[in-house]
């Protein structure tokens, strides 16, 4: 390791016994994170525009008030826990990289590899084009010109299921991550600004909310119905597949473990932090707290957003919500003139912030994979700012061309977006790698027993264990019942495969 700007390609030392003092730390890198900044990335990168619409599909898999309620505690449960197993490992490996660093140490360079090349490819890229495009339909709201039916180029269809186009609202969200990333390439500090300048200001925007919805909203009708009877099912009932609903106990089980999908995908995003680690001041306190700290404290929110909007609207308004979008129905009924442009700024806010946490963070992993010579190698050096400017900019033309291609339904002549198929397909083994992730501070704990541990797993090893069950339940039942948006996922992280070993060469 060198210090000031280095372009030199050392690899990262491995996070073994001879470097778990203070040698084992990057010295590349501008330490300007503390405690709050770290906390910041967390809760930004948490937060984008999920929990404004994804209670409405939960609310049709689930059937009831109290199992969608349960359904967030299981979420926070589930997410707390693996945060605070993370803590462990970033307290043991505070250096660039992250979780692409675990699984290489616990298991594999293979296996962190796998790993990197899914964030790459899917997993950060496609976050990044999906909130991108969430922030221009929402500005769409105030502005109509901005909108995915308003074409500039194309479409045009390359198969009868897919075609390429350049809207109106595509490019707006080009232009924003084109933005973000033009600002992180200039150095931390401008970065570091942007999230905690987003994050205050959104985290404001969903207390607000909740404030309103609790307060000025409260309709007693609604409360009466919703908390009056928690259980029943009622409204439409999402089939699960086969027929299955959550009106039978098997069905509200399946209808748990689906609902997971969107919950923990609006809670993802939170392990972005260990990316950055060697950019965080005294991370071997700093990270663990973050990472507490910060999911905790948007699980928290969370749970009251839904509250809000269980007091304010009748749970089948909220299951039937135009677009999904409850938030925008729950303030339209309080501020019917000017509730809809007031959550559409809300959101515009809150995905802006979001995506700088998630273009921040991201292009650390890939500098860490191109110091283990198994990523272009340029993105393993830092420039005159001391951050890796070409990890950023690859990350962000990638995720400006995963808002190009469309996907085409030809019944319903309609078109989506292929990083949202993407995404759907990804999760399963998202949660895969995080099982991985916390699998190893098992195997570290065995592999590595004198290593310095800082932090140890709280309640270990009952507290990650619970979060083993959890996910591996959630995943075992989305083979059984979405093996379509399963399987292809799988694929992705096996054609890493033949990659990884011309990589090697």
């Amino acid at each position: 390791m060198h210090n000031g700007a280095s372009t030199s390609e050392t690899p990262i030392p491995p996070a073994d016994e001879s470097t778990a003092g203070n040698a084992g730390l990057d010295t590349e890198f501008h330490r300007g994170l503390g405690l709050f900044d770290a906390t910041m990335v967390v809760v930004g990168s948490m937060i984008g525009s999920g929990i404004f619409i994804v209670p409405a599909t939960m609310a049709g898999q689930l059937g009831s008030p109290g199992w969608l309620l349960v359904a967030w505690l299981i979420t926070g449960v589930l997410t707390v826990s693996a945060a605070l197993s993370y803590g462990e490992l970033a307290a043991m490996m505070p250096q660039a990289g992250g979780q692409y660093l675990y699984l290489r140490e616990a298991f594999s360079p293979l296996l962190g590899f796998l790993y990197g090349w899914t964030l790459f490819l899917v997993i950060q890229t496609g976050f990044i084009a999906a909130v991108a495009v969430a922030f221009a339909r929402f500005a769409g709201t105030l502005w109509p010109i901005i909108s995915e039916e308003k074409y500039l180029l194309g479409p045009w269809h390359l198969t009868p299921g897919y075609a390429l186009s350049l809207s109106t609202a595509q490019l707006v969200g080009m232009l924003m991550i084109l933005f973000l990333t033009a600002t992180n390439v200039c150095g931390l500090r401008y970065g570091k600004l942007v999230q905690n300048l987003f994050t205050v200001a959104k985290t404001g925007a969903l207390l607000g909310l909740i404030g309103v919805g609790l307060i000025l909203g409260w309709n007693a009708e609604a409360v009466s119905a919703n908390f009056g009877d928690l259980w029943t099912p009622r409204g439409k009932l999402t089939d699960l597949g086969g027929g299955l609903t959550a009106a039978t106990a098997f069905g509200l089980f399946v209808a748990l473990c689906e609902s997971q999908t969107g919950s923990l995908f609006s809670s993802d995003a939170w392990n972005n932090v260990t990316f950055i680690a060697g950019e965080v001041r005294q991370p071997r306190r700093n990270l663990p707290l973050a990472l507490a700290l910060g999911t905790s404290s948007v699980l928290l929110l969370y749970l009251l957003a839904n509250l809000a909007y269980l007091v304010t609207l009748p749970f089948e308004d909220i299951q039937q919500a135009e677009n999904n979008r409850v938030a925008t129905v729950m303030l339209a009924r309080i501020f019917p003139r000017f509730g809809v442009p007031l959550m559409a700024a809300a959101i515009m806010i809150s995905t802006f912030g979001c995506n700088n946490g998630l273009i921040l963070a991201g292009a650390r992993a890939y500098y860490a994979m191109a110091r283990d010579g198994l990523f272009f190698a340029r993105a393993g050096r830092l420039n005159a700012a001391r951050v890796p400017a070409w990890g950023l900019i690859v990350q962000g033309g990638w995720a400006v061309l995963l808002v190009l291609p469309r996907t085409y339904n030809v019944h319903e002549k309609t078109y989506g977006n292929l990083y949202s198929d993407l995404l759907d397909y990804i999760i399963s083994a998202a949660l895969l790698f995080y099982v991985l992730t916390i699998a190893g501070v098992y195997r570290l704990r065995i592999k590595r027993p004198n290593a310095q541990r800082p932090y140890r797993a709280f309640g270990y090893p009952i507290v990650p264990a619970l979060y083993l069950i959890g996910a591996i339940s959630i995943v075992a039942v989305l083979v059984v019942y979405r093996p379509m948006t399963t399987w292809p996922g799988m694929v992705i992280v096996l054609l890493g495969l033949p990659v990884y070993y011309i990589w090697k060469q």
